[in-house]
């Protein structure tokens, strides 16, 4: 149960973003995405004046409750693809790229870091077909060509022992693709795109950062993140699994279960978007269709929805009761906080 909820809530940080309503390539802000999460190559990041990371620092307090503690460490992120094709307008689809490292005894991390790199090639297909190099033949009319460049990068992963059965756990992610500086556009494409991280623990627990114990209080004040935000997930008053987001949610955050599925979209509210989509005209909706897989699905299940799902989304009242990890505002609604 708590490896399916800290699945789902991680999936929808993963696509947080991936296409905007109104769903279709042609609206602006779907031709300018990937706003949250995004490591960048650090020739590009440095260059710039403003936000733009090409690193990301998770720090959070561990209780090993044996000499077995082990932590596992997960960092996924969306490797784009160009889509482009003479019959439709251009789109950055995505690959999901999973980095998983074997379980690390907790206190060998104190005495020696662990470094992981990873690295997925460049590739460039036609309709399905790979081909080798970028030497391809030209597309006929109807064919669809997918290009991406090449995605690298390396976790570094070290613990500070703080006394007694506690330590501090840090987490770095790094890209350090090459990059010839060819704008904003390229550096996308180099990107690691809605980077986070999954903690577990075996023979331990997290301590929440949001609401910590008093005794870890001073502790917890000098665990430093960057770009990213750990909080509990999976079953609320579990303390196995951290999830450090690019997104601030609360510890224990859920998807509604009145959610029909996800629409992607930042900040959203279901009925709302749901409602929208049905206005579209028949041509808008052509174009929804066209631009992948996800967005036809959403439009799909919106035509098909019947009236008691709809109705689901017009609110429920899950029982007052004080602030905590079981707050109804602990809930995505369906995917936001």
């Amino acid at each position: 149960m708590n490896l399916r909820l800290v699945e789902e809530i991680a999936n929808a940080v993963l696509y947080e973003g991936y296409i905007l309503y109104p769903y279709r390539a042609s609206a602006v802000k779907n031709r300018q995405r990937w706003n949250f999460g995004a490591l960048y190559p650090r020739a590009f990041a440095e260059a710039q004046t403003g936000s733009d990371a090409w690193n990301m620092q998770t720090e959070c307090l561990v209780r090993a409750t044996s000499a077995r503690c082990a932590v596992k460490i997960r960092v996924r992120f969306l490797h784009l693809i160009e889509r482009t094709s003479k019959a439709a307008l251009a789109w950055q689809e995505a690959a999901e790229r999973d980095i998983a490292m074997n379980a690390i005894d907790l206190r060998d991390l104190t005495l020696r870091r662990r470094l992981h790199t990873f690295y997925f090639p460049a590739s460039r297909q036609v309709d399905g077909h790979a081909h080798n190099g970028r030497q391809t033949p030209c597309a006929p009319e109807n064919d669809v060509i997918r290009t991406n460049e090449a995605a690298e990068g390396a976790v570094e992963v070290e613990a500070e022992h703080l006394g007694e059965s506690l330590f501090k756990l840090r987490v770095r992610v790094f890209n350090t693709a090459l990059f010839a500086g060819l704008g904003r556009e390229a550096a996308l494409m180099r990107s690691l795109a809605s980077a986070h991280t999954i903690l577990n623990v075996d023979d331990g627990e997290f301590i929440s950062l949001t609401d910590p114990p008093d005794e870890f209080r001073e502790a917890m004040a000098r665990c430093k993140n960057a770009g990213a935000w750990p909080v509990l997930v999976g079953e609320a008053g579990a303390r196995d699994a951290m999830l450090a987001s690019p997104i601030i949610l609360y510890d224990y955050p859920q998807i509604a279960p009145e959610s029909a599925g996800a629409l992607f979209d930042g900040t959203e509210i279901d009925e709302i978007l749901t409602l929208r989509i049905l206005t579209l005209t028949d041509e808008e909706k052509r174009e929804m269709g066209q631009v992948d897989a996800r967005a036809r699905q959403i439009l799909e299940r919106t035509e098909c929805m019947p009236p008691e799902q709809f109705m689901k989304m017009h609110g429920a009242l899950r029982g007052l009761r004080r602030p905590g990890v079981e707050d109804a505002a602990n809930q995505w609604g369906p995917e936001m906080p």
